[in-house]
Parts: C-alpha cells; structure tokens; sequence
C-alpha cells in the first residue's frame, strides 16, 4: 500500500482495560476533509488506571501489541502516535489575555497572539499545558464574538478555557510509547478527541453534554457553541460493575465480567422476571442459578449512580439541561450495556442517545462501528484534522525539537477550534 507520509496518522488510546491503536490516511482538505481507516489493534491490559500507569511493563507490552496489530492490518509501519489523556491528571481553568490590533482589522495572527498571552500563565508545580480553547473574544471592551477575524478594533480581549496534564504523568506516558517503538506526536485530550468521532456539529453547536462510560473512569464533557465548556473525570466506571457483581453474585472476576456482557443489562425494567442464568460453582462446588433480572439490578444500582454524579458534575460546572438542547450522547465500552440510554434518559430527562463513530470515516469503517472506539477513532480524527488544516505533518516520520518549539503554538492554536 502506497500512502503519502504527511497523510498518514496514528493513535493510540491507553484505556484502563485495553489499548487501542488506529492508524489512517487522511481525505480531502481543509474544507472537507476525512480519515480512511487503514488499520486497528486492541489489546487488554491491565497498566493504567484512570489515565496514569500503574504497570509500565504490562503498559508497553500492550501499546506495542496493539499499535504492530494495526500496523500489520494496514500493511504499512508508522513512526509516531498521538496518545489520549484523561482521568485524574488532567485540570482546567478559565484565563484571560489582552493584546494590540497590530493593523485596521483582526487578522489570524492577532488571535493566535492574545491566545497565546492568554495561555502564558503559571500552571504551577508538574503541570504543563495541552490545550488552549478560546470561549469568547472582545473587542474594544464588547463582549460576545466567537469569531472576530476582519473586524475593525484597537484592543482585542480573550477568554481561553485551558487545559492541564501532570508533567511527571505525561514522561512516564511518553516513555511507555518509546520502549515499544514509537515517538509521541501530541497529548490530547480524549473528550476533546471523542466529540470528533461522535457529536454532530450541530450538537456542539447548541448545546450537549457527552459521557463516556469507560472501565476505570468515566469522562463527562459539556460542549456548547461549537467549544469545549467543561471536562471532568469520576471515579466510577465499569470495573466497579464488575466489582459489584463479584460481591452481589460470589463468582470470581472473570466470571463476573462473563456474566456482565452476557447477560447484564444496565436498566432493570428490560430484563423479564421469569429469566434465569447459571452462575458457575466455586471449588468443588455445583453450578448455581440465579435470576437474570439479579444481575440487571446489581448493574442498575451502580449505573444509575454514575449517571447521577454525571448530571451532579454539570451542575456544579454552572449549566442546566435546560441550555443544553443537544442532550446527552454516550459512548465507552460500558454504553454498549443495554439498557444505558434508558437509564441515562431517566436521570437527566433530555435526550439521550448512543455515539457511533461513523461521520467522515472510510475504510474499515465496521471495525470501529461501536461506541467502545470514541477515543481511539476521535484521537485519530483529531491528528487528520491536524493535517487538513495544515497543522500536522502526518504519523510516518518525524520532527524536530526546533521544529516543535517554532509550530507547536500555531498547531495548538489550531488544533483546539472545532
């Protein structure tokens, strides 16, 4: 297969219980533009939680299996790999900038400055920047322009949402992809990548809040006028299910993770009373029998109680459902439980519905159809962006540190604008 390197992208998502790897080729150009999926891995893995290695050893074999599997299905080899970031080492925070017109109107580059005076601040011990989103601009002291390019003005005024990783988290991320055999190219973070693969613009535009119901964590994003509002990260997700389920049931792990995607479901009322499952004996034990609807309530409880830190979260980041008209879309591997929409719909009473990665997708498009490939086809939608826009310069080689200091402000710039 023949595919130019600077069309060429790469990614990689370290997630809790596995690590997925989707390399593709870019399509069209910066007014409409594509990825054709060339190639997927995934791997379990049990190395990171919520985000930070745990097993760096168990992380790098995972990440070099997952990312040589995709390869090998694209038939072509890659050198770098944009990596997701989420969990418990990602802050954020609302900064101000101010600047000069430096001419008769605004131009690309007064924005691009006064981001960037916005952006220079102190993040304090171990955290360094990933992200630069601007919510709002003003000009000569007028509030509310998304987009003042070609506007006549004197002072140009930002508001920027930025976003924060732990330096010492990020090395360990960095070294991790090294000692498997690749070259990080950009952190980004995951919500931030998944809107990509899941939310219509529309959705982004209006007003929706996106869940991710991963198994070490679950992600909740807030997106409105086509920006990322709020990001946020509970403690809760699918392997306290399974946890649950152990307890609840008294099987081992594994049989509880069998029996959750066998027969679970995640809202009671679905599940018919008379149903009945066998439940594997202990040591010398016989099989057992359990209702069904057992395993559903044990997954209801917990699920709903998720559901219910989410739509907490919005309310403690200031917004009501009621301005948030796109409502709520969910994706991970634990949205796949039936039921989910049901009981996300219950507790926030808006519109719910399951995100597929499906829009702007060639390729292997069947192998990524399922909400559990959010992150990983978000983050490799995130990199063709990137080189759409003439931002990136693609997965197949590599650039220089000079080089990364003179672009990295302009691709950040870019990179953060839906």
């Amino acid at each position: 297969m023949s595919v130019a390197v600077q069309r060429l992208v790469a990614a990689v998502d370290l997630g809790s219980t596995a690590v997925t790897g989707v390399i593709g080729e870019v399509t069209g150009d910066g007014r409409s533009w594509g990825l054709r999926v060339l190639g997927v891995g995934r791997e379990p893995s049990h190395g990171m939680r919520r985000g930070v290695i745990r097993d760096f050893e168990a992380t790098v074999l995972a990440v070099r299996k997952a990312v040589s599997d995709a390869e090998r299905i694209a038939g072509l080899e890659v050198g770098t790999l944009d990596v997701g970031v989420a969990g418990e080492l990602v802050a954020q925070r609302i900064s101000h900038g101010v600047a000069s017109v430096l001419g008769s109107e605004i131009r690309t580059a007064d924005l691009a400055r006064v981001n960037d005076v916005a952006s220079n601040v102190s993040f304090g011990h171990d955290q360094e920047l990933l992200h630069a989103i601007a919510h709002d601009y003003r000009v000569d002291g007028q509030p509310g322009y998304a987009d003042p390019i070609g506007m006549a003005g004197e002072r140009l005024e930002a508001e920027v949402f930025l976003v924060t990783a732990r330096s010492s988290a990020l090395n360990h991320l960095r070294r991790a992809v090294e000692k498997a055999g690749w070259r990080v190219g950009e952190f980004v973070l995951e919500p931030l990548a998944a809107a990509l693969a899941v939310l219509t613009p529309e959705e982004r535009e209006a007003g929706v809040v996106m869940i991710e119901f991963g198994g070490g964590s679950t992600s909740v994003a807030i997106f409105q006028g086509g920006k990322l509002r709020h990001a946020a990260s509970l403690r809760f997700a699918g392997g306290h299910v399974t946890s649950d389920l152990v307890h609840g049931l008294q099987v081992t792990q594994a049989d509880a993770e069998r029996l959750k995607v066998s027969y679970g479901a995640a809202y009671e009322p679905l599940v018919p009373e008379v149903e009945v499952v066998e439940l594997p004996g202990g040591a010398g034990q016989p099989a057992r029998h359990s209702p069904r609807r057992l395993i559903a309530h044990i997954m209801h409880m917990r699920l709903q109680e998720v559901a219910e830190m989410a739509i907490d979260e919005v309310a403690r980041a200031g917004w009501s459902m009621a301005g948030l008209p796109g409502g709520v879309v969910i994706s991970g591997g634990g949205a796949e439980a039936p039921g989910m929409v049901e009981l996300v719909r219950d507790v926030f009473a808006s519109p719910v519905r399951t995100g597929v990665p499906a829009a702007g997708l060639r390729g292997l498009v069947d192998r990524v159809a399922s909400p559990g490939y959010a992150v990983p086809v978000g983050l490799a939608l995130h990199s063709a962006r990137q080189v759409a826009l003439g931002g990136g310069f693609g997965a197949g080689g590599r650039t220089s540190p000079a080089m990364d200091r003179v672009f990295a402000p302009v691709k950040r710039w870019l990179q953060d604008f839906f």
